[in-house]
């Protein structure tokens, strides 16, 4: 064995130090002719390679000139160590000769548990490991009274013992044991789970009857009294409206003029009797339809010409039109309008959602043109500059910012040659800006206000020549 390691309170001289260990020596040993000293260990080991020579001074030496050193062993045995666990909390200082016996009591100094559990620990924390945590101990459960290895204990019955008092797991605020849990959870607990029986969803007990004033399920009588069956509450509405017999409806000629009310179960023979009358009426209204959709026509025709070439378009209900655009990407197609009083004829579209590349993200807007009344007489392919403008709906006309991108069309784009007359202009994708303006920027300023936001298409006539 090598020299001490221990940790010594004060450095000892240089002699006691074994120069082929450089630790203080264990058993010294001088060589006479010398007077080198080593430790024993250290120099048989270093001789049994069968060079009898110093470590030292290389000199040759045989076993007859080496002895013991009584005076070094007595200064290294003398001189004053702390105990080897002194990390561990010990603060033993004593001289090296007493330290073995120290060792053989040290609360720190790590052995093996006695009950052979493979745990290996301070003496310090041997009385607690054998109280609470050894897995071969013996344990009394408090509540049955019966004995358990610890082990057993810990991962079976600790904590499952049925003789436990404990709380309802429903926090009922209610304690029994263990036992009978069960039974309390399911038949007793009002924090227990129930389900409707009228519409199968899961309430807790004590509110079970309140729930059934409103349960959509729960049988209730028709106001008409029209049968004692009872019908589900959420049918109510739709039994009264649609099926019930007894139930006061209008006639069916209501829109053409018929005053006329009724339980439905006599309507069919109302209707039949009022045959002549509720003829009369529908060729009223007929007549009166048609008045209206000449004037819409005519209104419509007025609405599709613009004549200086500056369309305004106002997207009304955008929130909604948002939300059905982003589930059926649904496009949004303007009126028709003429770029001047004799020019082309074209349509806006935008995808509140967004369309290709701007999908989800950004508003899309294009331009497509329509087959119009002068095509014949104008010049193609179209080449007037086109600009789309998302207007800026602040109230001081000063601190509007409005979005506007411009772009002159290439004569060899298939979207501006003469359109066909014949053709499915509804399916046809106009030319313009997946990516116009993200739904960010839009969020902002006054973009959108009163759930309207203003697109501005222009169309730069200067270039226009007239038939």
């Amino acid at each position: 064995m090598p020299g001490y390691s221990e940790g010594f309170v004060d450095k000892l001289r240089k002699r006691c130090y074994c120069s082929i260990c450089g630790l203080p020596m264990k058993n010294p040993v001088m060589i006479t002719t010398c007077g080198h000293r080593f430790c024993e260990s250290c120099l048989q080991e270093f001789l049994s390679t069968g060079v009898f020579r110093c470590p030292e001074d290389d000199k040759a030496i045989d076993y007859a000139q080496i002895y013991p050193d009584e005076e070094l062993t007595s200064e290294v045995m003398n001189s004053l160590t702390r105990c080897r666990y002194v990390k561990e909390g010990c603060r033993w200082v004593d001289k090296l000769q007493n330290l073995q016996a120290h060792l053989d009591q040290c609360r720190f100094e790590a052995i093996s548990c006695p009950n052979k559990c493979s745990a290996f620990l301070s003496r310090l924390d041997l009385d607690d490991h054998l109280d609470y945590t050894c897995p071969k101990r013996f344990v009394q459960c408090e509540h049955c009274n019966q004995q358990f290895p610890g082990e057993l204990f810990e991962k079976q019955h600790s904590g499952n013992c049925p003789y436990e008092v404990t709380w309802c797991e429903n926090k009922c605020g209610a304690k029994l044991e263990r036992r009978f849990i069960v039974n309390h959870s399911k038949n007793e607990c009002h924090k227990r789970t129930v389900p409707c029986k009228y519409c199968n969803r899961d309430f807790v007990a004590e509110t079970l009857q309140t729930h059934q004033y409103q349960c959509p399920r729960f049988p209730v009588a028709c106001p008409n009294r029209c049968d004692p069956t009872k019908i589900p509450r959420e049918d109510l509405d739709v039994h009264v409206l649609a099926v019930c017999p007894s139930a006061t409806i209008s006639c069916t000629f209501k829109d053409a003029g018929c005053t006329h009310k009724c339980p439905r179960f006599s309507l069919d023979k109302h209707t039949e009797d009022s045959m002549k009358q509720h003829l009369q009426l529908m060729c009223g209204l007929v007549k009166n339809q048609q008045t209206e959709i000449t004037q819409l026509c005519n209104a419509l025709y007025t609405l599709t010409h613009i004549t200086d070439g500056t369309f305004i378009w106002k997207i009304t209900n955008y929130k909604q039109k948002f939300l059905e655009s982003v589930y059926k990407s649904t496009e949004i197609v303007s009126e028709p309008f003429y770029t001047n009083r004799y020019g082309y004829k074209m349509a806006a579209s935008v995808f509140l959602n967004g369309n290709g590349a701007g999908e989800g993200k950004y508003l899309s807007v294009y331009i497509k043109l329509l087959p119009g009344e002068f095509d014949n007489i104008l010049d193609w392919p179209f080449s007037l500059p086109i600009s789309f403008s998302v207007l800026d709906q602040n109230g001081n006309s000063e601190k509007r910012a409005h979005i506007k991108e411009s772009f002159t069309p290439d004569p060899t784009w298939k979207h501006f040659q003469k359109p066909k007359t014949n053709a499915d202009h509804k399916e046809t994708l106009g030319f313009g800006y997946p990516k116009f303006i993200s739904h960010e920027i839009l969020k902002t300023r006054n973009y959108i206000r009163d759930d309207c936001i203003v697109v501005k298409v222009s169309v730069d006539n200067d270039k226009f020549l007239h038939p």
